[in-house]
């Protein structure tokens, strides 16, 4: 199969969709992998890198997209990207289309086969291409909301972790999944008071039982967010529904009730947002503030850690990467109920249920879809 691979252009963001180690175990399978000129150069992964594991360096991305079949990114395409999808690509990434109408829009009329990351899941019921950058999310959430709760941020002008004689700054966490534990570790780490909270016992009682006294747990509902958000310094959003529009948690009322200069940090950024006020931000611009209070949103956070992130994603995407070059992406699919999962549109088709009802597309099976 011939893979291409095109440099990231969305702001700020120099991960790259294969490194040189997975483009080696593709080509030594006989595939053909293109590389457009400098796609890891950001993070110190040269084209004489890709070349000694056997890729083939293109000058731009138009030709990346002209040669291949196969299309291994990193972020959901922009437009110039989609307008050069076509039928014979298949296209795997991440996506996150609820929130995002134009690409969906987009992805359809292309007829491309597009897979996302975060939809594909694991034998549990997990999402193993999405939790590595949701582990570098929400350990950045934290050194993010530090960062921001500093004076010349707009920030109150409080240390998280406080020094003796003056109280730690109060997180509060909104879910207790990867995002939220990684936040935690990183904010119990720094001396912080903390509270997690969520709606699965299970997942309060695994944050029990690893932080103990360290933390308060609480079970996620309205009441709790009111109460707990009234005296919180960093507010974490960590929650997440597969697929799907993550809900909208804290309100703009709710900011009222906070203190001048504290912070929000929406880790579901990607999928809409889980505060009221978010809007998408960007490394460059990352910090805007509503009502006194902080906002830090950026849609690629680990994007801030490239180098760490990509790496760390190739761990995860190339097995499955291998499968769809060796078998075709559809017989793949078809093996791999767990690689199914991650089929979002396909042939001017919408085969994820969430997507379809959140966008008003017809949803389509993906196994029906495949086999029409």
């Amino acid at each position: 199969m011939k893979i291409g691979v095109p440099r990231e252009i969305k702001n700020h963001e120099y991960r790259v969709g294969l490194v040189p180690a997975s483009v080696r175990e593709l080509t030594n399978r006989g595939h053909e992998v293109y590389i457009e000129h400098d796609a890891g150069a950001g993070i110190d992964l040269l084209d004489d890198q890709y070349i000694a594991a056997g890729a083939k360096i293109l000058p731009d991305a138009e030709s990346v997209f002209d040669t291949a079949e196969m299309i291994v990114k990193v972020k959901e395409p922009q437009a110039v990207e989609r307008a050069m999808l076509e039928e014979h690509h298949t296209l795997f990434t991440y996506l996150h289309l609820a929130p995002d109408r134009p690409q969906a829009d987009d992805l359809v009329k292309s007829g491309a086969t597009c897979i996302a990351y975060e939809t594909v899941t694991d034998a549990r019921g997990r999402l193993p291409l999405l939790a590595p950058m949701s582990e570098v999310a929400g350990r950045l959430s934290i050194q993010a909301g530090a960062w921001c709760l500093e004076k010349a941020r707009g920030g109150a002008g409080k240390l998280l972790g406080g020094v003796p004689g003056v109280a730690p700054a109060k997180v509060m966490i909104i879910g207790g999944g990867v995002v939220g534990f990684n936040a935690c570790q990183m904010a119990v780490g720094l001396g912080a008071r903390v509270v997690v909270l969520d709606r699965s016992m299970d997942v309060l009682r695994h944050l029990d039982s690893i932080f103990e006294s360290r933390i308060e747990t609480a079970f996620s509902n309205a009441d709790a967010i009111d109460h707990h958000i009234e005296n919180s310094d960093l507010v974490i959003g960590g929650v997440l529904i597969p697929g799907a529009a993550a809900p909208k948690l804290v309100t703009r009322e709710h900011l009222s009730r906070m203190a001048k200069g504290s912070v929000l940090v929406d880790v579901a950024i990607d999928q809409g947002g889980c505060f009221e006020t978010s809007k998408p931000t960007t490394h460059a611009e990352p910090t805007y503030i509503v009502d006194d209070i902080v906002h830090y949103c950026v849609a690629n956070m680990p994007g801030a850690v490239p180098r760490t992130s990509a790496f760390a994603l190739n761990n995860v995407t190339l097995p499955f990467v291998l499968a769809l070059a060796d078998k075709g992406p559809a017989q793949a699919m078809l093996d791999d109920a767990h690689l199914l999962e991650g089929l979002n549109v396909h042939r001017g088709q919408v085969t994820y249920d969430d997507v379809a009802h959140h966008l008003g597309y017809e949803y389509v099976p993906a196994r029906e879809a495949l086999a029409g």
